[in-house]
């Protein structure tokens, strides 16, 4: 089971919504057929980009079929399957197994956080891989959970024969070094965000699911490229030049910012779920703006 190798980049992707809120799965398959005409390494179904706490359980099933059906041959297909619960996250890895996914990203559980100790989430994740038909992966993203995994969660789990890897999503560069020297050498750490894409190569992080993939895809795989080649100036040029478009799409203007830059660069964002509130003009201004910036679209005339 855990032979799967994550090399490369993947995007979390963006689950594109009709304005009355309806899933709309004919401009996802659109998304994915274009994305397979770019240096991307697989992908990822229902990630926190994909607005999947928002998601019934029927649409997430459906989403995975379509991405398992339409990605392009030998890019392996990873489904977000955390739940609250170690049942509820059994019973939906396992659908997704059923439907195709190589493998499972876990969110840790974080509603009773206070009771989230180091023993609850070994005992969770233990429990849900010793069941799961694919291969799981701790899934750390304090940004939205408001926990952080420790370093005994992660040596503890990494030699469970079914957890075969995690994408930390925190940024911190000094805890995913942290985590590299404690974690066996075939183990898929994957950095979460593309602040931290460049700085984690050079550590030998071989993989990214970075939502700035689903805009910039060719971006963020050029810069793993030029860093295998021994170019790091360039490497690192990509990497500052598309940094502020990151910073725009998550940390600014979040989720309907990264939309509208998809939007914007032939893609299909299409709208938000509500809770979630479409851009402002302003706020869309703006991200085109810096998309110009960074030289993904064309300078104003």
């Amino acid at each position: 089971m855990g032979d799967l190798r994550i090399n490369g980049v993947l995007p979390p992707m963006v689950t594109p919504f009709t304005e009355d809120g309806g899933v709309d799965y004919a401009a996802h398959i659109r998304n994915l057929e274009k994305w397979n005409g770019t240096k991307l390494a697989g992908y990822l179904v229902l990630g926190s980009n994909s607005e999947a706490v928002y998601l019934s359980e029927e649409e997430k099933a459906r989403l995975i079929s379509c991405t398992v059906g339409h990605a392009a041959k030998g890019r392996p297909v990873l489904a977000g399957t955390g739940m609250e619960s170690a049942l509820e996250t059994l019973r939906l890895t396992n659908k997704a197994a059923e439907l195709g996914a190589v493998a499972a990203l876990v969110l840790t559980p974080f509603y009773y956080f206070d009771q989230m100790s180091d023993g609850a989430l070994i005992g969770y994740y233990s429990f849900v891989a010793d069941r799961a038909d694919i291969p799981v992966l701790l899934y750390n993203v304090p940004k939205f959970t408001h926990m952080n995994v420790s370093l005994k969660v992660v040596q503890e789990l990494c030699h469970h024969p079914n957890i075969i890897g995690m994408k930390d999503s925190s940024g911190d560069v000094a805890q995913l070094a942290s985590f590299l020297r404690i974690v066996p050498e075939d183990w898929n750490l994957v950095v979460g965000t593309a602040a931290a894409w460049f700085p984690a190569l050079t550590l030998g992080v071989q993989g990214g699911i970075l939502a700035l993939a689903n805009c910039l895809p060719d971006d963020c795989a050029e810069v793993q490229k030029a860093y295998r080649s021994g170019d790091l100036d360039r490497a690192e040029s990509i990497h500052t030049r598309v940094l502020p478009v990151n910073t725009a799409i998550t940390a600014t203007y979040g989720i309907a910012g990264l939309k509208h830059a998809l939007d914007l660069l032939g893609y299909e964002g299409g709208a938000v779920r509500s809770p979630l509130l479409p851009l402002t003009r302003e706020a869309k201004t703006a991200v085109e703006a810096i998309l110009r910036s960074a030289r993904a679209l064309p300078a104003a005339s």
